[in-house]
């Protein structure tokens, strides 16, 4: 039976740019909001801060280079790099991959996850109505033009590749026009550089039936269960049955929600309970599952946020070694569980070692992983 591998979604934000500066002020970053986080119940732990790293500056390659070092040592597999192309020639955040990419010192391998998603200001805290950058999709031309910048990538010796096809990861899918045209031309154009076409994972989907019939299309990352407890959970009770009708109007009068099911305060869940929700049977042979070490984004969204409490290495270690198991169980499927985040510390979802548990949230994979191999 094969090691199943763990990769970790990668943030390359801790660096200002000038859309950020313009948006937020002068140096913005993720640790903007990470530093101002403060408790909004009792017993809630804000700021949550870095250990080993401090507050670092992704434009110094040693810290690429310590973050590739403690996530070999410590069991991580690889690195998701989220990549922001908005079409045409327009990019964001891209400096710490193309850096990474001339940096042989960072060892770790790495795929990208194609963020296709127009950004509205959440990183600030605020879901702003208007619209910061708007993600756009071209015509042929634009995505050769996509194709290129990503080939030096694809071929370089550390990106993570299934069956000699470079692994690519999109966000939203389902919102690409013309998707199964998308597919074929990277595909085709991966073929005429000696891949045999990409392996691409869907990480949000809904409809799960082209992805189980598409022979390009493999694999769905599993958060759409997350994705609905963080935005839309109001609506499972407006859509719901007369009880859960009233279970709204009821927390819209204890002042929970509002009248139209927006939340007042933060959405909390122990975390046993919360990741029991995601930790779902395999509902198919291209399913890749998703483990969540923690959460906590109330540096961003203050009272709209949703929130993990408890969330321990211990209470991390029977979540992940839960997820081991059915997948072990369920040996057609890709041997890949996705862990969200290495480094997404204004969410409070992160393995990179913090002031309260060191790096114990890291030993729990070095330690589950050896125990694979007995």
């Amino acid at each position: 039976m094969s090691e199943i591998r763990f990769l970790a979604y990668y943030l390359p934000q801790y660096h200002p740019i000038p859309e950020n500066d313009e948006w937020w002020g002068k140096g913005f970053t993720e640790w903007t909001n990470v530093a101002k986080a403060k408790p909004l119940f009792r017993r809630h732990k804000q700021p949550k801060l870095p250990a080993d790293f401090g507050f670092y500056d992704l434009r110094l390659p040693e810290i690429q280079e310590k973050q590739s070092e403690l996530a070999l040592d410590y069991g991580i597999d690889g690195f998701i790099y989220y990549q922001y192309w908005f079409g045409g020639d327009k990019y964001l955040l891209e400096r710490p991959a193309e850096q990474m990419l001339e940096n042989k010192k960072v060892k770790i391998p790495f795929c990208f996850c194609w963020a296709n998603e127009t950004w509205k200001g959440i990183w600030h805290g605020v879901e702003s109505p208007d619209i910061l950058i708007e993600q756009e999709y071209g015509e042929d031309l634009d995505y050769r033009q996509y194709f290129d910048y990503l080939l030096p990538f694809f071929k370089d010796e550390r990106y993570i590749k299934v069956g000699n096809k470079p692994m690519f990861h999109i966000y939203r899918i389902d919102d690409i026009p013309n998707l199964e045209h998308f597919l074929e031309l990277f595909n085709f154009w991966a073929i005429q550089e000696g891949f045999n076409g990409v392996y691409f994972v869907a990480t949000i989907v809904n409809n799960i039936d082209f992805i189980k019939s598409n022979e390009f299309i493999f694999g769905q990352v599993g958060i759409d269960i997350f994705r609905r407890m963080r935005y839309n959970q109001d609506t499972w009770f407006k859509n719901g049955s007369f009880l859960n009708r009233i279970e709204m109007k009821y927390k819209s009068l204890i002042g929970y929600t509002n009248k139209i099911g927006e939340r007042r305060r933060p959405l909390i869940f122990d975390y046993k309970k919360g990741v029991k929700l995601l930790s779902q049977d395999i509902p198919h042979k291209k399913y890749i599952p998703c483990a969540f070490p923690n959460w906590d984004n109330s540096p961003r969204s203050g009272k709209k946020s949703l929130i993990f409490k408890n969330a321990t290495p211990n209470a991390w270690k029977e979540h992940l070694d839960h997820m081991i198991r059915i997948l072990k169980s369920k040996p057609e499927n890709p041997q890949i569980i996705i862990i969200k985040s290495w480094n997404e510390w204004a969410e409070g979802n992160y393995l990179e070692p913090d002031q309260e548990f060191g790096i114990s949230f890291l030993k729990v994979i070095k330690e589950l992983k050896l125990t694979q191999k007995n």
